[in-house]
């Protein structure tokens, strides 16, 4: 456990690791590759070294070093692997790789914690199913474990539901250069998290692979593609930003992440304007985005293109005037946690009055008290929670290395926001 001090905050320029969502799909573009890819400024977590170990289990060579990794492309062809690859907890190491995994020579068992046994997955082996690969989940429940066999992949023309996550389709997007025929898949529901998709096509365009879209309906790869071998470098997590300018909202000081931008992919650079509707003051500059606190009001804002960010809104909401109403969120309770309900939960016992609906959160602000915060191994509860405790006393933080899922530094980062 570790405990949150208050005391004098200071204006700061913060940097922040990089994007988690990038990373991956970075490593596995360049996995798939024709040659030696260079990538920089790549987010170094407990996620991303399960996505970059499952690779390796899949034959892929890479040389790593401090500020770069050298990633050596098969070409789309990938090595078997008998033993269960375990992926823990990370969502993203599931969904995009039991993709990949179609890819391979025999059959693959992709596997990971009990909470993600319990994470829904049916829609992508659907997916799959229908562009020709044997994929099921072992235990017939549509969670993993799954099992995937390798070979040539088919392709064609899909229909995918992606009302619970926008990771099936770049999953399916990611290998569809690979595949014979290319995909033509329609959307069905959703997509959810739509600025997720944004960066699956971004990474792919930049590693050279075209894709054809009608906005959020309807997206066409043609296959024979190959992802060009090329230098990468993975710009600032915005995920991550969000925690610092929580901070500021919340301490009245103006901080800066660096190499944050307001054209980011990433949907959760949008957070800084959540938090001007508020009540903040927020500054796009040559070298990133600066929030500056200031007199906090609740909002009703819809956090479907942000998701990774509603608990960190819902902890500023804890200290804004009035109701906050956070909405079309639903898929937030088969994350790392039934994140809803445990935000919600945890601002109860800060004092806050917080209700968990059908698709997000109504906080109510007030007073928060300190309390001991029960983390649900989620590294978002952690670091959100932790803001709070900055301006109130004995907000103590359970499970704190829970962090080392996403952003490993985080409390020697948050620990320099500090006056010494």
């Amino acid at each position: 456990m570790i405990n949150i001090k208050t005391g004098k905050i200071k204006n700061s320029d913060i940097s922040v690791p990089g994007s988690k969502s990038y990373t991956h799909r970075a490593m596995i573009a360049a996995a798939l590759s024709e040659g030696q890819c260079t990538i920089y400024n790549a987010l170094d977590s407990e996620d991303t070294r399960l996505t970059l170990s499952a690779l390796k289990q899949m034959g892929v060579k890479t040389d790593e070093s401090a500020d770069r990794i050298i990633v050596h492309g098969t070409g789309g062809v990938l090595e078997p692997y008998k033993a269960p690859i375990d992926l823990r907890g990370s969502g993203t190491s599931m969904r995009l790789l039991t993709g990949v995994a179609a890819l391979g020579k025999g059959t693959y068992t992709l596997t990971g914690i009990e909470r993600m046994q319990e994470r829904p997955i049916s829609d992508l082996l659907n997916g799959l199913q229908q562009i020709g690969v044997q994929a099921k989940a072992v235990k017939s429940n549509d969670c993993p474990p799954v099992e995937v066999d390798g070979g040539q992949v088919r392709g064609g023309v899909l229909s995918l539901n992606c009302g619970k996550s926008s990771q099936f389709l770049s999953s399916l997007l990611l290998i569809a250069p690979y595949t014979m025929r290319g995909i033509d898949v329609t959307i069905t529901e959703g997509p959810v998290s739509k600025p997720y998709i944004d960066m699956t096509v971004d990474t792919m365009s930049r590693f050279g692979v075209d894709v054809e879209r009608k906005g959020y309906s309807s997206y066409k790869v043609s296959g024979g593609q190959r992802y060009s071998a090329d230098s990468y470098t993975v710009e600032p997590d915005c995920s991550q930003a969000g925690y610092f300018w929580a901070a500021a909202a919340l301490t009245g000081v103006t901080i800066k992440v660096l190499g944050t931008k307001k054209s980011s992919c990433q949907g959760d650079a949008r957070f800084a304007q959540v938090l001007e509707a508020m009540g903040c003051n927020v500054f796009h500059e040559d070298d990133g985005i600066a929030v500056t606190g200031g007199e906090l009001s609740g909002v009703e804002v819809n956090m479907s293109d942000m998701p990774d960010v509603v608990p960190t809104l819902a902890v500023v909401a804890a200290f804004a005037r009035g109701s906050t109403v956070i909405k079309n969120v639903a898929h937030l309770k088969d994350k790392e946690s039934d994140r809803l309900n445990a935000v919600a939960s945890e601002l109860n016992k800060i004092g806050i009055e917080a209700t968990a609906t059908d698709d997000g959160l109504i906080i109510t602000g007030g007073i928060p008290r300190g309390a001991e915060i029960e983390t649900y191994n989620d590294h978002r509860i952690a670091m959100s929670f932790a803001v709070a405790g900055l301006v109130t006393n004995e907000i103590n933080i359970k499970d704190e290395k829970c962090v080392e899922k996403s952003f490993p530094d985080f409390w020697d980062v948050f620990g320099g926001l500090y006056q010494t």
